[in-house]
């Protein structure tokens, strides 16, 4: 996987359909989980996959909200720190205490 998304989709629109189907939800599902009319979920959420249009912030939110993944991830240019977004999203509490700790452990100040 590259580092950054290719000319023909967003970063936005690579990051929405790899994590769509690592949650295996379908485009329609996911449209009608975010409130959109089941009518038309299946096709917005396919122009936003293919970067033909990119959703408002506040749908982009609530695509996140319902991914269970933190906004951040689908604006991540490094496919690394994306991977390590998700991971402390679904961490514990004291995970996450010992990634910041470990974070602030290697001073990169200097």
């Amino acid at each position: 996987m590259s580092k950054t998304a290719s000319s023909k989709t967003s970063l936005f629109s690579k990051r929405l359909r790899e994590a769509r189907l690592r949650f295996g939800i379908a485009q329609d599902k996911l449209g009608v989980m975010i409130g959109l009319d089941e009518s038309c979920s299946s096709a917005r959420m396919s122009r936003y996959e293919s970067g033909v249009h990119e959703p408002p912030f506040k749908t982009i939110e609530q695509i996140a909200t319902a991914l269970n993944l933190p906004t951040a991830y689908f604006f991540c240019e490094d496919d690394r720190l994306a991977s390590i977004i998700c991971g402390y999203q679904i961490s514990t509490e004291a995970q996450k205490q010992m990634i910041a700790d470990y974070i602030c452990s290697l001073n990169l100040s200097q």
